[in-house]
Formats: C-alpha cells, sequence, structure tokens
C-alpha cells in the first residue's frame, strides 16, 4: 500500500472515532460514521457491506488472533455498513472459531450473530472451515441468520451466489472434526447446480466463497479451475469475493476479478479492524471502499455477454 494510500485511509478512518459524537447524537449509534460519498459521475445502483475470518472466540490470543476484540470490530464494522446505507452484508466465512465443546461454540456463534444482527438490512452468510470445526453444518445454520451452506438471490438488476467449499475430496461435507482444511472441494452436485444457476440468470453476478478460487497453494479450492471455467463461460460474473487467506489480494483471471479481503480477526485494537463497502453501479463497474486494514480497488465495466432474447 503507498504512503499516500496509508495517509487516505487514516484520514478516513480516524473519521469514524473523530465524529462519533456527532453522528451518535443525530442517528442513536455510539459508533457511527459518515457514510461513503458515492462515485461523482454516477449512483451506485446497490451499496453492500463485506468482513469475513471474525474467529470470535472467548479465549486468550494466539499469535496475531485477538479472538474477544472481532465483538467490538464487528461492531464497529455493523454501524459503518448501517450509516452508509449498505441493504445487503456478507460475511465470508470463519465466523467463529473453536471451543472446548459444542455447547461453547454455539455461545460463540450466538455472540458474535448478536452483533452482525444488528445490521439493518439483508444478512448473508458463507461458510468457512472454522465455522464447522467442531459443529455440523446444520448446527451452524440453526443458531444464525443463514438459510442454506450455498445458495443463489437476485436483488435488484444483480444476482448472487454463496458457494460451499466445505467438502473434502471425496464429497463428505467436513464437521465435527472430520476434515483437514487444505482439502476443500465443490462437489459435484453443487457443481451441477452453480451451472444451472448461472444459466438461469441474465443478471449481472458476484460470487461468494470462504477458500480461494484463484491460487494453487494450499488455500485454494481443489477443483478451483472447473469452477473458475463455469464462470467464466457464464459471461455473467462481475467478481469473485473470497477470504481464508487472511490478507488482501487481487486477481484478473479469465475477465472476472477475485477479491480476497484481509482478516477482522488479525491484530490487537480497532485499528486492526477490517472491512469494506462495495459500490456495484448500473454499468457493472465496482467501487471497493477498505477500512481499517482493508485495501480499496476500483474496477471498470467487463464486457459482460447480452443477454439471449427471448423466443417469440
Amino acid at each position: 500500500m503507498s504512503r499516500a494510500t496509508t495517509r487516505r485511509k487514516f484520514l478516513r478512518d480516524g473519521a469514524l472515532i473523530l465524529t462519533a459524537g456527532v453522528c451518535a447524537g443525530r442517528v442513536g449509534l455510539a459508533n457511527a460514521a459518515p457514510p461513503v460519498a458515492a462515485d461523482a459521475t454516477q449512483k451506485p445502483a446497490l451499496r453492500l457491506g463485506l468482513l469475513t475470518d471474525c474467529h470470535y472466540a472467548d479465549r486468550d490470543p494466539a499469535g496475531a488472533r485477538i479472538y474477544r476484540e472481532s465483538l467490538g470490530k464487528v461492531r464497529e464494522a455493523v454501524d459503518r455498513f448501517n450509516n452508509a446505507g449498505a441493504t445487503l452484508a456478507v460475511e465470508l466465512g470463519d465466523f467463529i472459531d473453536a471451543a472446548p465443546d459444542i455447547q461453547q461454540e454455539i455461545g460463540f456463534l450466538k455472540a458474535i450473530e448478536n452483533e452482525y444482527a444488528r445490521f439493518r438490512g439483508k444478512r448473508h452468510y458463507v461458510l468457512g472451515n472454522h465455522c464447522v470445526h467442531a459443529l455440523t453444518k446444520q448446527e451452524f445454520i440453526d443458531h444464525c441468520g443463514m438459510k442454506a451452506a450455498h445458495g443463489s438471490f437476485d436483488h435488484g438488476d444483480f444476482h448472487f451466489i454463496m458457494l460451499d467449499a466445505c467438502y473434502r475430496q471425496d464429497g463428505v461435507p467436513y464437521g465435527r472434526q472430520n476434515f483437514e482444511w487444505t482439502d476443500s472441494n465443490i462437489p459435484s452436485a453443487e457443481m451441477e447446480w452453480l451451472a444451472a444457476d448461472l444459466k438461469a440468470t441474465n443478471k449481472p453476478t458476484l460470487v461468494f466463497v470462504h477458500q480461494r478460487l484463484d491460487v494453487d497453494n494450499h488455500y485454494g479450492v481443489r477443483n478451483r479451475a472447473a469452477v473458475r471455467k463455469l464462470l467464466e463461460n457464464s459471461g455473467r460474473v462481475l467478481a469473485v469475493f473470497q477470504g481464508h487467506n487472511h490478507m488482501n489480494d487481487h486477481k484478473l483471471i479469465g475477465g472476472i476479478h477475485y477479491c480476497t479481503l484481509t482478516a477482522v480477526v488479525e491484530g490487537r485494537g480497532q485499528e486492526n479492524n477490517a472491512y469494506a463497502l462495495v459500490d456495484i453501479y448500473p454499468d457493472g463497474s465496482l467501487r471497493i471502499d477498505g477500512f481499517r486494514k482493508q485495501s480499496d480497488y476500483r474496477w471498470d465495466a467487463p464486457a459482460l455477454k447480452q443477454p439471449a432474447a427471448a423466443k417469440s
């Protein structure tokens, strides 16, 4: 990150603290922040909030992972999303970390969900490997606002896909410590669903997944090349948002942006928080405003395939 960018982000993120008293009196939020200014040339069609890898747990730090502080960090992010007028929020997995037993794990999930549930728009979730380290997928779903392990929905003129890569190579779903985190896959049934879902939409599409689809190391989904081919062949996908790697990264592959967000859990203090607001413009261009340790991006509209003409 350049020195100029660092200074700009410091000044902007500092406004969250400096303006809190003024904004709190107006909107009733202790950590309120002013909305991010829209692009001067056009108004975004949709604004959404993104965060990943909270790893919340009531446990002592391990290295740079400050588990307990994720509650306050998510509180800050949700205040920012609400004040900026985001209508959707997506957490990209590893919402919680490990507990000694299942009931404590559910307690961790309920605690972090209480903070996320303060978001005034629609909340969405991606399963991460830590979400189902001790729990089953259904137990995770039952104790938060998640509806299904993978799925899709339309919001306005855009289509959104949530993928679940928490499967072993033999097709067995993660749960109850039955997996190695490096063995991440999207199984054949979900691949068939994805192909059909992409074929059924004519809308510009964003994809969300925990493990990465753009790297050839242990952070990547094993059948990533096949997944990317489906996305590319659809001609509808603008971008893929990922977590898991706890770092800022961006790659452009086959005309699709792959954006990895840095983790909420890494580092002590609010200055080490990380989250983003994504503005989606009518032409398909994207503006990602990162806060604290999260990077910014500006992506021009891609050349998407035109929808097939309806038969008379």
